[in-house]
């Protein structure tokens, strides 16, 4: 073998492997948020879950893509290992989308989409457009890949050792484990079945044998997910265990039948089949249907197999817990189309944690509990360490390859954090009251306590809708945050004459009046913040569309 071809067969697959990845990632750029939504709504029902798994796989263009995602929602607690199961048995039969499509030799037209795509992304501005531009140039970069490696394999047809070496492999188990190690290495099945697809078609492997290679890259597909859970939840291991099942036990089950019937399995598939490379296309479809249709029914005992094999439960974080990530960080399963919902759900938590510190504070100031007012200090440090560490998650995430639509959202997402901070700054601002109301005994009259209470129930209010909006899109809210938020400056002017009157009638000490002041000036504040929150997302947008004008 010459250096020439295997420089060939190098260069060859870098692009084959660039071109897949641009691709990929391109996609999910442009659809990845859609996407993620369409697998958060459609996947209550397995056989719906199925059918989503299938269609995500097969535009993203990569199993592992999807699987890891799936990993990552089980992770985030947005969607449990039986809906997870349905999703990554659709997600084998997708990722056969690739082989199909490399079987039809596109690559007489490859130079048509490079230059369509160069020429776009060149000249075009919207960055959706652009996004869509690298898809098709990805297109064309795997099939240019693809066809340097097929030349370069028509050359080892001369070479009458590598061709004797290819052509002698017949051991099932040695070409099962040649796959394995190939996907897991390459971490694509749908590259290492592109690269049996072209030696086939070149003659350099036997069909037969094939088959088993297919079947070891199926689980070297499994690699993938498999250590990206490692860091995760157990929930999110016994996911990526599940994929890992289903493609073993399909394995064995093909294999029985092979052993069984390998000449009426070759023949069936030769029938639908115009060439060798159409019979490699074929048999991993084929493979990977039949084994879903097999194993779709025992899908919950999949489940349960996976919970045997990874016992016990998760220590739960609950949103008290102190100094603790519960949906991001290290112990989290990290992907970047899940990046701004994992760093969404913490904030929420983040948010219900300082929300209940400043009713823990306000009730302090009245009952002057002692253990109330050292815990709040205790809860203030936990959101100050939480501030800090989704600050620098949203930092690390914006330097990943986040889709449009979340990349778009992150500006707002840094502003909430920092809202949700001075939410707890005011509780701790409360506390202090609370303390130097004990130590100067100073007293606050009913009518006062009613009015604070009052108050707060608006800021309560205010805050759980703006939540609300911000968390889940809630823009019914929209109307009645605006209102309460001028009902709440309406409040705060009211509350501060009322107590310029006691102070002149003399039922109220300056002391205390000067707590009473600066507290419903706080929780003014306050919901001024909780209205920055609900509108984050809608500012954010409403300056890109401002950019993009």
């Amino acid at each position: 073998m010459s250096i020439a071809v295997l420089l060939s067969m190098a260069g060859g697959l870098g692009l084959f492997l660039f071109g897949m990845e641009l691709m990929s990632d391109s996609i999910e750029k442009v659809a990845g948020a859609k996407l993620r939504r369409i697998l958060e709504i459609f996947t209550n029902n397995r056989f719906m879950g199925m059918i989503v798994g299938v269609i995500f796989t097969g535009i993203v263009q990569s199993s592992s893509a999807c699987t890891v995602m799936v990993v990552s929602f089980v992770n985030s607690g947005l969607m449990n290992l039986y809906q997870a199961a349905g999703v990554i048995l659709g997600a084998n039969i997708g990722t056969t989308v690739t082989s199909q499509l490399i079987s039809f030799n596109l690559s007489e037209y490859a130079p048509a989409f490079l230059l369509i795509g160069v020429v776009v992304m060149m000249f075009c501005k919207k960055e959706n457009i652009k996004k869509i531009a690298e898809v098709v140039v990805g297109f064309g970069i795997l099939f240019v890949g693809l066809s340097l490696m097929s030349d370069a394999m028509g050359a080892l047809k001369d070479d009458p050792q590598v061709a004797g070496l290819l052509m002698s492999m017949e051991n099932p188990f040695l070409a099962t484990l040649v796959g394995f190690l190939l996907t897991a290495i390459i971490q694509s099945s749908s590259v290492t079945v592109s690269i049996v697809l072209l030696l086939a078609s070149q003659d350099l492997l036997a069909l037969p044998i094939t088959l088993y290679i297919i079947l070891g890259c199926n689980i070297g597909s499994c690699v993938t997910a498999l250590l990206a859970s490692m860091t995760g939840k157990k929930e999110a291991k016994r996911a990526a265990l599940i994929h890992f099942l289903f493609n073993v036990i399909g394995t064995a089950i093909i294999y029985v039948i092979l052993f069984v019937a390998e000449a009426p399995v070759l023949n069936l598939i030769h029938s639908i089949s115009a060439d060798n490379g159409r019979f490699v296309a074929n048999a991993h479809t084929m493979i990977k249907i039949f084994q879903v249709i097999i194993l779709f029914p025992f899908s919950k005992y999949l489940v349960k197999l996976a919970c045997l094999c990874v016992p016990g439960e998760d220590k739960k974080v609950g949103y008290r817990e102190s100094y603790q990530l519960k949906y991001i960080g290290e112990k989290a399963v990290f992907n970047p189309a899940t990046a701004v919902v994992d760093a969404i759900k913490e904030l929420e938590r983040m948010a219900s944690l300082a929300s209940e510190n400043l009713n823990r504070a306000m009730n302090a100031l009245i009952t002057l509990d002692d253990d109330d007012i050292q815990e709040v200090y205790e809860v203030e440090k936990n959101i100050n360490f939480l501030n800090h560490s989704i600050t620098d998650y949203l930092v690390k995430i914006n330097q990943t390859t986040l889709p449009i639509e979340d990349l778009k959202s992150l500006g707002a997402l840094f502003h909430v954090v920092n809202d949700i901070e001075r939410i707890g700054d005011h509780a701790e601002n409360v506390a202090d009251a609370a303390r130097h109301r004990k130590e100067d005994n100073i007293s606050i009259s009913k009518e006062a306590q009613k009015e604070l209470g009052e108050m707060l129930e608006m800021v309560n209010k205010i805050i759980q809708y703006s939540i609300d909006m911000f968390i889940r899109s809630d823009e019914a809210r929209l109307q009645e945050i605006l209102v309460l938020e001028n009902n709440v400056d309406a409040k705060e002017k009211e509350l501060q004459r009322a107590h310029v009157e006691r102070l002149t009638r003399g039922d109220c000490t300056p002391g205390a009046g000067m707590i009473f002041s600066d507290v419903i000036s706080g929780l003014e504040r306050v919901a001024d913040h909780a209205t920055n929150i609900a509108f984050a997302i809608t500012a954010e947008e409403k300056d890109d569309e401002m950019d993009s004008e």
